[in-house]
């Protein structure tokens, strides 16, 4: 049986539009801070548990929000700056470090996967040698999603299923084997389908080029430079570094989110393991766009988009969303999804300002509440970039 992923969260992200709405009724010309407060006590009234925000403006000027509850048990306060699972946002990362690669002439992005990890994508029509690195990073390999056959992280299986599974550990050659055991969706470079398999099997190219993991090389490469003292990949570690938000899944529409904060990350690998913060994530993405991290040639390959599927974004890159602004132009985010949690923000083009929004849980009795918080939190990055 396929896994049905559609809970809560992941329907926020699934429901996302191609442009952001208008900005919400009453909205002043220039948005503000206490705007900007107010805008994330209204994600927590439409049903959000716990919500994060920060905004850096063009002159480092800084606004951090907090609205709802950390911990729907004692109530204490969201933490303004709180460790989270960023999820998709890893895909960024690691895609930033494959990009060093290739300008460092160690890698190419029209090598095959065949050519640095032999035998590892076949069988069932999957042929590694017709799949590049680029298709890898821009979701064009047509290689099934293997985290659709995680155990515990469909709905059908719900609570039960994830506290039987969230402390398996996984190896990236056991994510890929889920991988290709099943036919491929199309033949390579002729589509766009999100899969998480390509961004695992980016990380086993970084291990097997460098001879260090792909979390070896994103610390020495990102981490360390940019100083991200908050940003980490936890290995086995189940457990969230302090200050934390805990994470309520909602498995089903009208029923009580459960508690997710903790569980194995080796599911997710290079496709979405890291644990970081708004103001790391944020730092992270200015400094990718204002070209501290990728020369000028390999920064536009990065930014150089096909057609999304979903319509959820204007295009996609390597590792990275183009959306559209409703006062013109773009800005660039990834965004991430996981059990519990969803991540938004994104970064102008020059790299000055940044937005990152953290929900930690939501509740909703029906699509249509879904939709709203959805809506709602696609309005607030459209105010920050064009207020």
């Amino acid at each position: 049986m396929t896994k049905i992923l559609l809970t809560t969260l992941t329907a926020m992200a699934a429901l996302a539009g191609t442009v952001a709405a208008p900005p919400p009724a009453g909205a002043s010309a220039g948005y503000t801070r206490a705007e900007f407060r107010a805008d994330l006590d209204h994600l927590n009234e439409l049903g959000v548990i716990g919500v994060q925000g920060r905004v850096v403006l063009a002159d480092g000027t800084v606004w951090t929000a907090t609205s709802g509850v950390a911990d729907v048990r004692t109530e204490r306060p969201v933490p303004a700056n709180g460790h989270f699972r960023i999820a998709s946002n890893t895909k960024t990362f690691v895609a930033t470090v494959v990009l060093q690669l290739v300008a460092e002439g160690r890698l190419g992005l029209d090598d095959t996967v065949e050519r640095h990890l032999p035998g590892v994508v076949a069988g069932n029509g999957n042929d590694g040698s017709a799949i590049t690195v680029r298709d890898l990073l821009q979701h064009t390999s047509g290689l099934y999603d293997y985290s659709v056959d995680v155990p515990g992280s469909g709905i059908e299986e719900g609570d039960d299923g994830f506290r039987r599974h969230r402390f398996d550990h996984y190896e990236p050659a056991e994510l890929v084997a889920m991988a290709v055991a099943h036919p491929p969706h199309f033949p390579p470079g002729t589509d766009f389908r999100y899969s998480n398999t390509g961004y695992v099997l980016a990380g086993m190219i970084i291990e097997r080029t460098t001879g260090r993991s792909w979390a070896e090389e994103v610390d020495r490469r990102i981490v360390e430079p940019l100083r991200l003292r908050h940003t980490t990949v936890p290995g086995d570690d189940p457990f969230m570094p302090a200050p934390y938000a805990r994470a309520y899944q909602q498995w089903d529409l009208g029923t009580p989110p459960t508690d997710t904060s903790f569980y194995n990350p080796t599911r997710s690998d290079a496709a979405g393991a890291m644990v970081s913060t708004t103001a790391d994530l944020g730092r992270f993405f200015r400094a990718l766009f204002a070209g501290e991290l990728l020369p000028p040639g390999q920064l536009e390959e990065m930014k150089t988009t096909v057609e999304a599927d979903g319509g959820i974004a204007a295009g996609y890159g390597l590792g990275v969303y183009e959306n559209r602004l409703t006062c013109g132009g773009t800005y660039w985010d990834h965004g991430g999804n996981t059990i519990g949690v969803i991540s938004r923000g994104g970064v102008t083009e020059d790299g000055t300002k940044s937005v990152s929004l953290v929900f930690t849980g939501a509740h909703g009795d029906s699509m249509e509440d879904i939709a709203a918080m959805r809506e709602y939190s696609e309005r607030i990055i459209d105010r920050v970039f064009c207020g």
